[in-house]
């Protein structure tokens, strides 16, 4: 089959039939010469008068913007998503009214710790955001390839970070930081064993599940709510890599996964996945032995099964990567009636602080971007950087006394009031069970030769870590999860051991 994303110039030539049109400045003024500057002679200086030059090289300038702190390097696509099961009963959002319903999607999928320049085979969890192009405005789910997270509390968000990023010292990947972590963190034990496992490295993007990940609230038009977890299984079955393929592909082909997507949708094998719910009652939720609204934790399939709602089909490619991808910003504070925060620490947390990181990398007015601009803005905010939209001539304050944009009484009636009670202090989760649902993914869920593989991940990783923290890595975070797991880590670890590996 034609690599179709090597070729896209080759197709694009066809297309045009070699048609040549005249080239234009940035104002589209016709250019005289796009190969020299203007100079005073053939060897004499460029003159300031020369703004076919100061043209090119002042947007050259500025055609960076920084990259994401988390998710830098990624791909996107653009499809739709179609209802195919009732699910009113639950919620009033209008991306799920009707069976048969479609609505416009885009999907950014990425690598969490690396720079752009990272490579996609890396071991590491993997984005999986979709922004639902709706009615109501636009409703952004932000997850990963994995149902659980690293921690349960946002404030620990920017320390575990740091430990996945370079070493402000050195500037290089440091074992010692990504280890020291999890084995002071316990909460994270879960997550490392899930990346640790086969799915630590998915083949590509489309060969892996995508997570909501948080617990989210469903509100039906009656104002009754429901929890929710949001689970997409593609439908191209589950596909990874072992390390050593992995490793091939980092040198060889470093953007594998990029390559991989674009190549099937250009192909017309357009990839798709199937929307699963869990959906849990406030009255189970009280009564639940762990708690609902921890991401380290799932909720089990036998006691909350799975119901099938819908399908998500990619079928369009980015027309351009910077204004489509680069630019394109998901938060999970964007959201529809009928759909709402729970008490997800994790979740409150990241309200914030997406919204936030985009402000800085695109400006204030980053949503008037067309991927990001929702079908219908009618607001009070006018100005800042980048104004491109103008929502009306109307006034730019409220309450006034002249037509204006008034609340939407659909959702003020679906908005589900709650009441909280509870001492106001730094609550720590220090007792919770940490190490329950990672023994079952252990011992239930792999079989023997994934437990094998995943002790040689582990091995592989920890081993360049200081002997101590392998020794901590081993007490707190595996041998709690299985006395057998840890043992053989153990083991693995003594015959790499180095005789300066604590200096």
């Amino acid at each position: 089959m034609a690599d179709r994303a090597a070729n896209q110039l080759l197709e694009y030539q066809k297309q045009k039939q070699a048609e040549t049109e005249p080239a234009t400045s940035s104002t589209g003024a016709p250019r005289r010469n796009i190969i020299t500057s203007l100079t005073v002679g053939p060897r004499g200086p460029i003159v300031l008068e020369d703004n076919n030059y100061i043209d090119e090289i002042a947007h050259f300038d500025r055609e960076r913007i920084p990259e994401r702190v988390v998710h830098a390097k990624g791909a996107g696509a653009f499809g739709y998503f179609e209802v195919t099961d009732d699910i009113t009963r639950y919620t009033a959002a209008t991306v799920f009214s009707q069976v048969g319903k479609k609505t416009n999607v885009a999907v950014r999928f990425s690598t969490v710790g690396g720079e752009l320049g990272s490579a996609d085979t890396v071991r590491d969890p993997r984005g999986f955001a979709i922004k639902f192009y709706t009615e109501e405005g636009n409703w952004d789910l932000v997850g990963n390839n994995t149902p659980i997270f690293f921690i349960r509390d946002p404030i620990l968000f920017p320390q575990f970070i740091h430990t996945q990023k370079r070493n402000p010292v050195t500037h290089l990947k440091d074992a010692n930081m990504f280890w020291d972590f999890p084995s002071l963190m316990p909460q994270a034990t879960h997550q490392f064993i899930y990346l640790f496992g086969d799915r630590g490295i998915p083949d590509g993007y489309r060969h892996m599940n995508g997570y909501g990940s948080h617990t989210f609230k469903l509100v039906n038009a009656e104002g009754k709510a429901t929890y929710c977890k949001f689970h997409f299984k593609t439908d191209q079955g589950i596909r990874n890599l072992d390390t050593k393929r992995a490793a091939e592909l980092a040198s060889s082909d470093p953007d594998y996964s990029i390559r991989d997507l674009y190549n099937a949708i250009a192909n017309g094998d357009y990839p798709s996945w199937t929307l699963h719910i869990q959906v849990m009652t406030e009255e189970q939720a009280e009564k639940s032995p762990y708690n609902p609204f921890d991401v380290t934790k799932i909720w089990p399939h036998k006691d909350y099964p799975l119901i099938r709602v819908g399908k998500l089909v990619l079928n369009r490619n980015p027309q351009n990567y910077f204004a489509e991808v680069e630019q394109i910003a998901f938060c999970p504070a964007n959201m529809i009636p009928g759909i709402e925060p729970s008490p997800d620490r994790m979740l409150l947390g990241r309200l914030f602080s997406y919204n936030d990181t985009h402000r800085h990398r695109l400006g204030p007015n980053y949503l008037q971007l067309p991927v990001n601009c929702p079908y219908a803005v009618r607001s009070y905010q006018r100005d800042g950087y980048s104004t491109v939209q103008n929502p009306g001539l109307g006034p730019n304050y409220y309450p006034n006394s002249f037509a204006g944009p008034d609340i939407d009484k659909r959702a003020v009636s679906l908005f589900k009031p709650y009441s909280v009670s509870g001492v106001v202090d730094y609550h720590v989760n220090a007792d919770d069970d940490n190490y329950s649902q990672a023994s079952a993914l252990y011992r239930q869920v792999m079989d023997k030769d994934a437990q094998d593989r995943l002790v040689e991940n582990v091995v592989g990783h920890l081993k360049d870590a200081a002997d101590f923290i392998q020794e901590r890595a081993v007490k707190r975070i595996f041998t709690p999860v299985d006395a057998t797991l840890g043992q053989r880590i153990e083991e693995g670890l003594k015959s790499h051991r180095r005789p300066h590996a604590n200096l």
